[in-house]
C-alpha cells in the first residue's frame, strides 16, 4: 500500500519543516545528479533555506558558466520576440540593460570588496559571506591543485636530474684508474 497524495500547504511544526526541507532538498540534488550524468545535460540548482542559507549544485561546469549561458539564451530569446514585434531595434532600451548590468556588477563588486554593506540586511550579508566561502574554497583548491603539479614536476626534474648526474659519473668512473 502506497502513501497518499501529500496536501501542499506550508508546514506548520518548525522541526517537521527543517526535517522535510532537507530531505527534500537531498532528493533533489540527487535528482538533478542523475538528470546531469544520465542525460548528459548541464544542470544548475540554487535553494535558499528560509533562514537564507545557500545550497547548490552545478554539473562539471562551474555554476558561473552555466548562469551566463541561461542568462545569454534568456536575452537571445527576449531579443528574437522583441525584433519579431518591432523591426527596428530599441537602441536606447539595449542601452539601459547594459547600463543596469555594470550597475550591478560595479555593486557587487564593492561589496564582494567589502564597501558599501550599509545597506545590506542580515540575509544579504550571510548570502554574501557564503558566496566568499564558496569563492575562497575554489580558489583554496585550484592554488592546491596548481602546487601539487608544481611539486610533480619539481620532482620528474630532480629525477631527471639525478639520472644524469649517475650517468656523468659512470662516465667519469674509468676502469683501471685509481682515485
Amino acid at each position: 500500500m502506497g502513501r497518499g497524495r501529500v496536501q501542499l500547504k506550508r508546514i506548520e511544526n518548525k522541526i517537521n519543516r527543517q526535517v522535510t526541507f532537507s530531505k527534500r532538498r537531498a532528493g533533489l540534488l540527487k535528482k538533478a545528479h542523475e538528470i546531469s550524468v544520465l542525460c548528459d545535460a548541464e544542470v544548475a540548482l540554487i535553494v535558499f533555506s528560509h533562514k537564507g542559507k545557500l545550497f547548490e549544485y552545478s554539473t562539471d561546469s562551474c555554476m558561473e558558466k552555466i548562469l551566463e549561458r541561461y542568462e545569454r539564451y534568456s536575452y537571445a530569446e527576449r531579443q528574437l520576440v522583441a525584433t519579431e514585434s518591432q523591426p527596428q531595434g530599441n537602441w536606447s532600451m539595449e542601452y539601459n540593460r547594459l547600463k543596469a548590468k555594470v550597475d550591478l556588477l560595479q555593486k557587487n563588486h564593492r561589496h564582494y570588496m567589502g564597501e558599501d554593506l550599509d545597506s545590506l540586511s542580515l540575509k544579504e550579508l550571510q548570502n554574501l559571506e557564503q558566496q566568499l566561502d564558496t569563492a575562497i574554497k575554489h580558489i583554496r583548491s585550484k592554488k592546491n591543485h596548481l602546487i601539487s603539479e608544481s611539486i610533480s614536476e619539481l620532482q620528474r626534474k630532480e629525477k631527471a636530474i639525478q639520472e644524469q648526474n649517475a650517468m656523468l659519473a659512470k662516465q667519469w668512473d674509468i676502469p683501471g684508474r685509481s682515485n
